[in-house]
This record gives C-alpha cells, sequence and structure tokens, in this order.
C-alpha cells in the first residue's frame, strides 16, 4: 500500500469500471513535467512506502530542474518484464539456480517467483539456414526445434514453474512486434488499480513500445531478474530532451529515412543516458507505426527512452490490434485525466530542444557499419566508393585521395532533396553520370563463378550477397511492408529478378504481416523474387542470417572480396550480420527489394537502371516505386482488426510441436550433467548469507586493451561458433558434431560455452595483441607473453590468483543490452574496467555482476597517459565503500610509475550495494532470506 503522503488516492470511472489511480495534480509542479516524467511520479506516488520511495523523492520529481545535471536517485518500480529467448533462457536458468541457492541457505524455493507479469517471446532462435523457396519456413522452423530442443523444454518447466511467466513460443513473431500489437496494456489494471503501462526489457529495442506512449527500456538480463522479484530500478531522474517534429514527411520517403535521419541528428546532438521525449504538431501526423519505428531505434542514437504521449492515433492503433472496447476507453479517460494526452501546442519544460521539419527528410540508407551513419540514397553509390577502401586495397596507380576527388565530383551532381523521391535519371544534366559510371573509381576484382545449376555470373567488391526484410524496426510497419511487396508485383511485373549472388529473405515479426500480404495478393511477387518467408523472428537482424550458398561464400573468402549486406534493421555493425559480409548497410524494406534486383552498392540506383523489362528497356527505381496513394490503399483494403484477433487468439499454446514437447515438472530443476545448453552457473557457489567486505586491488593485469566504440556485440558471444576456438573445442570434447554447434545465442543458458566466446568476435582488435583480429591476447603468466585465445589466458591468470582489467576508450559498450557481455567479462576474472565512457547499460549491467566500472580522467586516455597494457595494476580507495560512501575516485598505480585518479561510475546508492554484495542476483537473494 501506498504511503500516500500526498493525498494522491482518487477513484476513475470508465462506463460500469471503476478503477483506484494516483492523480498527479496532487503534487505541486507536476503539470508542467514532460510526459515521461508525469509517468515516473505516478510510479513514485503508487509505491511510494517512506523507506525506499519517500515524500522527498516525488517532491523532488515534482520540482525537477530541467537544467540540472542528474544528481537525484529514484527507484523505479516496472509493472512488468519482457524478454526474448536469448536473454530470457539465462534469466530463466538464474532464477531456477536461485531457487537452489535460497534451499541450500536454509530458505523456501518458491520465494523465486516472479512478483510481476513476465512474457517471453521466442524470436532470437530461427536461422535462415533455407530461403528462396516455398519449403523455407517449414524447414527452417524444423531445424530450430532440432537445435533447440533442450531449451525449449527448460522454458517450457519455467512456464509451469513459476507463477506470472508466460512463454510465447517460436514461429509466432519478433518480441518488441508482438510487444506493441498485443501484450502492450499502455494503462496496466492490476488488484484494482489503473496506472500507466510501464516495463523493462532483456533486448535494448524494448523501446519500441515508446511508440505507444508506454515508458520502458532495454536492461540487461540481471537487471530483469531483479525487476521480476520485485526490486525496484534504481535511476537518477534524467534530462529529457525535447525533440519537436512539425510538417509531414515528403513523397517517395518511408519510416525508414525518418528514423536514420532522426537517428543521426540525435547521435551527433548526444543524448546518451536521457530520455528523447517527441512533441509538436508534427506528433500528429506521425503514424503510430512510425512512431514505433522511431521509438524502436533509441538505443541507436543512445537515448534511454524515446517516447511520444498518448493521443487518438495511439486509440486508433489499440482498436485496430484487437484491444477491448473497455481498454481502449480507458486509455483515452486516464490520460486525460492525468494530463498525458498529446497537446500538439504545448511546449512542455525540457532539458535541451530539437526540431526537425519532416518534409526535409529524404530517401536515406546507413552503413557500412554503424546506424548513425546515415548516407543520402542518391550518394549511396558514391560514398560506397569513398567506403570500400578502408576494406580492400585502392585501385592501381590510384591513392584513395585521389579516389575519393574523383567521387567528390561525381557526388555533386546529387539530385536537390526536392527530386530525390522521384528516382529517376537526368535527361539532359551536364555530368550526368552514364550507366556504371556514378561511382567515381571504385577498386575492382571481379571473379567468375557458377552456380549448382551450371550458370555461371561475376562478383565483384559491393556486391549485395545478402538482402533480408527482417528486423521489428520496420515489418512492424505495414506502409513500408506493403510498399516493398509493391515495389516487388512492379518489378515481377515488368521481367526484372534478383540477382543469382543475393541471399533474399523476408522474415515479418507477426503472422499479421503474411495475412495481409495474402489478403491483398501480393505475395506470389514476393515470393517470385526470392523474398519467400523464412521465419517469424529476427534472423539477419541478429546474425541468424544463415550461410551464404557455398560457391558465393568460396568466392568471398577466396578473394577477400568486400560484399554487403543490405537490411530493414537496426543493427549494422561489424562481424554481425555474416561472417563472410564486410560491409552492411541498414535501408527501408522497399530499398531491400531494390538492391536485391540490382545487385550491388556500385549501382547508383536513384538514377542508373535496376535491369531491363521484358522488352530490353532500361527499369529504374521510379518506374517501381508505389506512390503514397497505392500504399494506403493497399493498407486499408487489406489490414483490418480481425487479422490481429485470430492471429493473437490463442498465442501462449503454441502449436502440435511446441504442445508435444516432454515437459520437467517439479519446483527446481533437474539439471542435465550431459546438457550442452543448460547448465547450472557457479554465481552463488561458497555464497554465505552476508557479503564479505570490499577489497582493494592489486597485481592485475590487462586482459584487453580496446579502443573506441566496442560495443557488447564485440564482448558478448554472438553468432556461429567456430571449431578452432575455446568454444569450438568445448563442445567437441563434449562429443557435439561440428554441424550441431548451433549459434552463441542458442547456447546462453550454458555458462561455459559463453565464457569462452566473451571477448571472442571476430572483428575485436585487441591492442596488446598487435596484428590480431578475433578473441586474442598475450598472456603475461607464460614467457615473453605470448598470444593467446583470450580464454586460455584468463584460465592461466585465475589459477595463479591474477585479477584482471580491461582498458577501453569511448562509448564501451555500446549497443544491445547483453547480460553476457557483462556475465562473461566477471567469469573471465575481471575486476575492473577502465574507459574514457560508458554506454549505459552495459556500465549497469557490470556493477550487477560485480565489476568495477572506472572512467579515465577528462580529457585523459590510456594513449595520453602512455599505458601499453603490458603493465600491473593496483586499484587504492575501493574499500570506502565498505563504509556505506561510494568514493568519486579511485587512485590507480602501475609498476611503470603512471598515476591517475579514475572516476568511480557507480553513481547510485542502489548500485553500490549490488557492488559490496558481489552482484545484483547475490543482493537479491539475501534480501529474500531475510524476509
Amino acid at each position: 500500500m501506498s504511503a500516500n503522503s500526498f493525498d494522491a488516492r482518487s477513484t476513475l470511472q470508465v462506463g460500469d469500471e471503476s478503477y483506484e489511480i494516483f492523480r498527479l495534480d496532487k503534487v505541486e509542479g507536476s503539470a508542467r513535467l514532460p510526459y515521461s516524467l508525469k509517468v515516473l511520479l505516478e510510479n513514485l506516488l503508487r509505491t511510494e512506502d517512506g523507506a525506499n520511495i519517500t515524500a522527498d523523492h516525488i517532491r523532488a520529481l515534482g520540482g525537477w530542474d530541467s537544467q540540472a545535471q542528474p544528481s537525484q536517485e529514484i527507484q523505479f518500480t516496472p509493472a512488468r518484464v519482457i524478454m526474448q529467448d536469448f536473454t530470457g533462457v539465462p534469466c530463466v536458468v538464474d532464477l531456477a539456480t536461485m531457487r537452489e541457492a535460497v534451499k541450500e541457505l536454509g530458505g523456501d524455493p518458491a520465494k523465486i517467483n516472479p512478483l510481476a507479469p513476465a512474457e517471453l517471446v521466442i524470436d532470437h532462435s530461427v536461422i535462415a539456414d533455407k530461403f528462396g523457396t516455398h519449403e523455407a519456413f517449414k524447414q527452417n522452423v524444423e531445424l530450430e526445434y532440432g537445435r533447440n530442443k533442450e531449451r525449449y523444454q527448460f522454458l517450457r518447466w519455467g512456464q509451469t514453474a513459476f507463477d506470472e511467466f508466460k512463454v510465447v513460443p517460436p514461429g509466432t513473431g519478433i518480441v518488441h512486434q508482438v510487444n506493441i500489437e498485443h501484450l502492450a496494456r499502455v494503462v496496466m489494471v492490476r488488484d484494482g488499480k489503473a496506472y500507466p503501462d510501464t516495463l523493462v526489457g532483456t533486448d535494448s529495442h524494448t523501446t519500441m513500445v515508446n511508440g505507444l506512449g508506454v515508458l520502458g527500456w532495454g536492461v540487461g538480463g540481471i537487471e530483469a531478474e531483479a525487476a521480476m522479484l520485485g526490486q525496484p530500478v534504481s535511476m537518477l531522474i534524467p534530462r529529457v530532451v525535447g525533440f519537436k517534429l512539425t510538417g509531414e514527411l515528403p513523397a517517395g520517403t518511408t519510416a525508414t529515412d525518418l528514423v536514420l535521419t532522426i537517428t543521426e541528428m540525435l547521435r551527433k546532438h548526444g543524448v546518451v543516458g536521457k530520455f528523447v521525449e517527441f512533441y509538436g504538431e508534427g506528433v500528429a501526423a506521425t503514424s503510430l507505426a512510425n512512431r514505433a519505428t522511431i521509438g524502436n531505434m533509441s538505443p541507436e542514437f543512445g537515448s534511454t527512452a524515446a517516447i511520444f504521449p498518448i493521443d487518438d492515433e495511439t486509440l486508433k492503433y489499440l482498436r485496430l490490434t484487437g484491444r477491448s472496447d473497455q481498454q481502449v476507453a480507458l486509455v483515452e479517460a486516464y490520460a486525460k485525466e492525468q494530463g498525458l494526452w498529446l497537446d500538439p501546442k504545448a511546449e512542455p519544460d525540457f532539458s535541451e530542444k530539437l526540431e526537425l521539419d519532416l518534409s526535409t527528410v529524404v530517401p536515406s540508407i546507413a552503413g557500412p557499419k554503424r546506424p548513425q551513419d546515415r548516407i543520402v540514397l542518391a550518394e549511396a553509390a558514391q560514398q560506397f566508393a569513398k567506403d570500400v577502401l578502408n576494406y580492400v586495397e585502392a585501385p592501381v596507380a590510384q591513392s584513395p585521395d585521389a579516389a575519393s576527388s574523383v567521387v567528390d565530383e561525381a557526388s555533386a551532381e546529387s539530385f536537390p532533396a526536392s527530386d530525390a523521391p522521384a528516382y529517376g535519371h537526368q535527361e539532359n544534366g551536364a555530368g550526368a553520370p552514364q550507366h556504371g559510371q556514378g561511382t567515381g573509381a571504385v577498386p575492382s576484382n571481379p571473379v567468375t563463378v557458377t552456380a549448382p545449376d551450371g550458370t555461371s555470373y561475376e562478383l565483384d567488391h559491393g556486391a549485395v550477397t545478402v538482402a533480408a526484410i527482417t528486423s521489428c524496426t520496420n515489418t512492424s510497419n505495414p506502409y513500408v511492408m506493403i510498399g516493398a511487396a509493391l515495389v516487388a508485383k512492379k518489378a515481377v511485373e515488368k521481367g526484372l529478378t534478383r540477382k543469382p549472388w543475393v541471399k533474399s529473405t523476408l522474415a515479418p515479426g507477426s503472422k499479421v504481416v503474411t495475412d495481409y500480404f495474402d489478403k491483398a495478393g501480393l505475395t506470389p511477387y514476393l515470393d517470385k523474387l526470392g523474398f519467400n518467408l523464412v521465419g517469424y523472428g529476427c534472423t539477419t537482424c541478429i546474425g541468424n542470417s544463415g550461410p551464404l550458398p557455398e560457391e558465393v561464400s568460396q568466392a568471398v573468402n577466396d578473394n577477400d572480396l568486400a560484399v554487403v549486406s543490405v537490411l530493414s534493421g537496426n543493427r549494422n555493425f561489424e562481424g554481425r550480420i555474416n561472417p563472410d559480409v564486410k560491409m552492411n548497410y541498414l535501408a527501408s524494406p522497399p530499398l531491400v527489394v531494390a538492391y536485391a534486383i540490382a545487385g550491388s552498392m556500385k549501382v547508383d540506383i536513384t538514377r542508373e537502371p535496376l535491369g531491363t523489362d521484358q522488352d530490353g528497356n532500361d527499369v529504374f527505381l521510379k518506374d517501381v516505386w508505389p506512390s503514397e496513394a497505392e500504399v494506403n490503399e493497399v493498407v486499408a483494403a487489406a489490414i483490418g482488426e480481425d487479422m490481429f484477433a485470430k492471429s493473437y487468439s490463442d498465442v501462449f499454446a503454441g502449436d502440435a510441436q511446441w504442445q508435444s514437447l516432454p515437459v520437467p515438472t517439479g519446483n527446481t530443476f533437474e539439471w542435465d550433467a550431459e546438457s550442452t545448453y543448460v547448465r547450472k552457473p557457479p554465481y552463488f557457489e561458497g555464497m554465505g548469507t552476508d557479503p564479505e567486505p570490499v577489497q582493494d586491488i592489486s597485481g592485475a593485469r590487462v586482459l584487453a586493451k580496446l579502443g573506441d566504440s566496442v560495443t557488447t556485440d564485440h564482448i558478448s558471444p554472438a553468432g556461429a561458433i567456430k571449431a578452432d576456438t575455446p568454444a569450438g573445442r568445448y563442445l567437441t570434447e563434449h562429443g557435439v558434431e561440428r554441424r550441431d554447434f548451433n549459434s552463441y545465442g542458442s547456447r546462453r543458458g550454458n555458462h561455459e560455452v559463453m565464457i569462452r566466446g566473451t571477448f571472442a568476435n571476430i572483428r575485436l582488435r585487441n591492442q596488446i595483441a598487435p596484428g590480431t583480429e578475433g578473441g586474442y591476447t598475450r598472456d603475461f603468466t607464460q614467457e615473453g607473453g605470448p598470444v593467446a585465445f583470450i580464454y586460455d589466458a584468463s584460465q592461466n591468470y585465475q589459477a595463479a590468483g591474477t585479477p584482471l582489467v580491461v582498458l577501453a576508450g569511448k562509448e564501451y559498450g555500446s549497443g544491445s543490452s547483453r547480460d553476457w557481455a557483462a556475465k562473461g567479462t566477471a567469469l573471465l576474472g575481471v575486476k575492473a574496467v577502465i574507459a574514457e565512457s560508458y554506454e549505459r547499460i552495459h556500465r549497469s549491467n557490470l556493477i550487477g555482476m560485480g565489476v568495477l566500472p572506472l572512467q579515465f580522467p577528462e580529457g585523459q586516455s590510456a594513449e595520453s597517459l602512455g599505458l601499453t597494457g603490458e603493465e600491473t595494476f593496483s586499484f587504492t580507495g575501493v574499500t570506502e565503500l565498505n563504509d556505506g560512501t561510494t568514493p568519486r575516485t579511485v587512485k590507480v598505480t602501475t609498476d611503470t610509475g603512471v598515476e591517475f585518479d579514475a572516476v568511480v561510475r557507480i553513481d547510485t546508492p542502489g548500485e553500490a550495494d549490488y557492488y559490496r554484495n558481489g552482484g545484483i542476483m547475490q543482493y537479491v537473494l539475501r534480501s529474500l532470506i531475510r524476509k
């Protein structure tokens, strides 16, 4: 029960139903707050307990100073938790392990039970092995069940063993799309109370639900477990960036173009650790689907959340997706009563403001390795000519500088923005590039490839080897999906085909997508171009693109070709999409189809033909690009409420294959000693009921010295497992055939595999092992410090009792909320990380695993301090934490005489409690035992 210090408890009548609510207008200053902070304020009013959440916390939020730097800690209690299976399986593994630990410490295992609704969607396991056939979906699902039977049985056990835990089975959809289409409540009803739906999720793109006005963000699995067990999320009241939208998108542009523009703007502005909130008259003109696309990419701009207020567009979407009339009425009544309804003319109090006129957005892609690196589509081929020089040698007799100047001359002929959507070629323009000449001088290494059917073709740098309509970012948006299907229809009608070297895949985020494709009669055209359904899951966007055709893969690797992928996803980091593909580009679904037909990034698809029709005439992008009216007409005719009702009528039941899985029973899980998928982790071994005092760190060696923008993809195990790596050796030793290795993601429930894959990304460059790429370091337990696998060196260091440290540059840990980036770091024996700056989720997760995050002094770095990574480090002043305080800095010294004060990035008292206990799971476990 809330202490209700502000007399905020009240009643809201909606139709025949009455709900208890906590009125925001009872708190002075609440009316001027941004939408997102109003949601947090209600959270505090409702959960005020006089101890962790006090009247002072509520007053501090009501009196929020928009210009102040964050300093006031509050406790946020999310209404629910959402997970995907890669991150969710280890969550359930940890809960099962905690049950055993409680039992061993004399407690009741049943106390380890979700106290808030927890929903898991299995969407990360399907791999696009098969493609381009009508049987691809069925075959990929069969392969998925074959590989993941142990994991799925374990999740089915969790579904029966834990209250408030539900699983959406495989072959249903992508977690964030299922969330906005079905799971999100917008206004939550529980025990007679109505309050804003809020959540944390074990995936950074949880923010997609921000488009519905639901406040939530991605956390590590570690924090999610604590939230499930009733622990509030400790946070500082954030700065809120107001992003004003005006105008409307011009014809020929898509939600993808808009979100890539916003991503570029916000990355440049700097919004890490901040909330972004959209306001202004342009919000009302932004469809819910487009809002969800923008919310989805919040991690790409670095913000904690990217939220839109509730308005008529929200209600319209809720009705479309089959929410009940009572629920829609409640959302409207509650939002209007609490001041959460959009006023397009309002100017709330924001910390910072940006503005975008939607009419200035132009067709764009992003790449070749970061989502924020937006490229105007009309300049894409020219930019590729520059960027490819980072991956291959420059053409003979032409320096990179010369190549750049040629490219710049070519790009000077770009269309003005107003002409961009025409996607034509210049009829009379001076200097207009001729066919094949629009890119300047580009490195070329053509290789003849023979396909299995005996035909041959030439493969070269820039070839589009993967074209994937994938990821909830865009597959949740019917406008861009219908747009892609209409491009396919028009292309097929003109006799165009995809190039033979392109692996083309369609992986929607829910079954609704294929339903409306079928209803609109568009599926045959997608199939004809090779965009057959491969699965309902993330696939290519998370690296489950499957292998390239053998002859393509061999040609790429034998000749070191810089080939590319084009995908409608949100991530394009190095090494993520496919091990054979060096350069990756984000694009809207219609452009994915266009690039599959063009077949190369060297083709300027805004000017050069995609191909020729049956009569030998050139076909340009403008000839197959649908008008906005065409798209809207199909969307209106093909999509209805009945579609969503049918798809989600029994969403947790699963198909016959899911239901036929044998399910273990019992309060505690019976671990299989032979399992290579699900194993009991060592987190609680030897743990007592009281924590040991925190110790200073001495004699530490550097495991890795890393540069800027090292992502959690670089740190956390992901993608395929190679046979000649520590993880591959482990599986081989346990009798697993190479063909059955599966991916790291599917084996997240086995800590032995995951430790061996930590810091093993094929693109990781560890500066203390120069000349290497991948999971290598130098092992200074051996004479001369020879190069070794990071895992092998770690084992030697731990055997010698040597603590380890990681040195890093700016934006350390950017990217997805990967708990194993922190778990693996801790289990490798790393006690501290020193970076120039951190992304929010990974810093928090390091603390959650008992690893100390430190920051170089302002303006300093490993390089400026002369650190090579060969030093021995000591850290003093850490023991101040034993006194209940958090030191601002600790003294770092090395055996080479370097000394500096590192900033302690334990930012809240709650985080300090977690660190003192050795991690968040240990803290929660001890708290539950004391109750």
